[in-house]
């Protein structure tokens, strides 16, 4: 059975974009082992996602039957984004780096698939994630912040919320020095992407 895939992209460069370039070469390889796969594409740095406050937090609290039409256009987006998150059997994360950090588009994004009662819970032992765990290739694409490094905050943080909802198998792909030998970082990332293991 073909697969669903979730794209999501978070890169404000456009065209320029090396996260975009990567997740691109990527969903290429999945799609061509599996060629009726079903791409979902999420371009957060184009959809000018909204940050989570106060409404939202009244919207998504109160049961989706009880809402008021202005809290269920609130909710929708959020809904949305776990509805989609739930379907996908390969999650494809385009992670920019800016300021040793994911980008606030990408943050906002987990801020609003993170929420109790849709996605985790809380029980006597802690924290219980309710996705169904999924596979997820992160793209990472930075000037000179490497990956892994004591100065990435971000790879850690995504992986971290990631599995505060139910999926650890997270891998990355990452091309993570472009300002000081570019060549040599897109070489390392091709070579990254043509060893990912995916079913015949």
């Amino acid at each position: 059975m073909s697969q669903t895939i979730l794209r999501i992209d978070s890169s404000i460069k456009g065209g320029d974009s090396v996260s975009r370039k990567l997740t691109d070469d990527i969903i290429a390889k999945i799609t061509a082992a599996d060629p009726g796969a079903t791409v979902v594409t999420r371009d957060l740095a184009e959809l000018s996602l909204p940050m989570i406050n106060g409404a939202w937090l009244g919207a998504v609290f109160t049961p989706e039957a009880d809402r008021s039409d202005e809290q269920s256009a609130t909710a929708a987006l959020s809904d949305t984004f776990i509805t989609e998150l739930k379907a996908a059997d390969i999650v494809v994360i385009g992670l920019p780096i800016y300021n040793f950090a994911l980008p606030a588009q990408l943050k906002s994004w987990i801020d609003h698939i993170t929420r109790a009662g849709m996605t985790f819970n809380y029980s006597e032992n802690g924290p219980v994630g309710l996705v169904d765990d999924k596979r997820v290739i992160v793209a990472y694409a930075s000037n000179g912040t490497r990956l892994g490094s004591e100065v990435d905050f971000a790879s850690s943080y995504l992986k971290h919320m990631l599995g505060f909802i139910g999926i650890t198998n997270v891998e990355f792909v990452a091309a993570d020095h472009m300002a000081i030998d570019a060549e040599a970082s897109m070489k390392a990332a091709n070579e990254a992407i043509a060893q990912l293991k995916l079913p015949a």
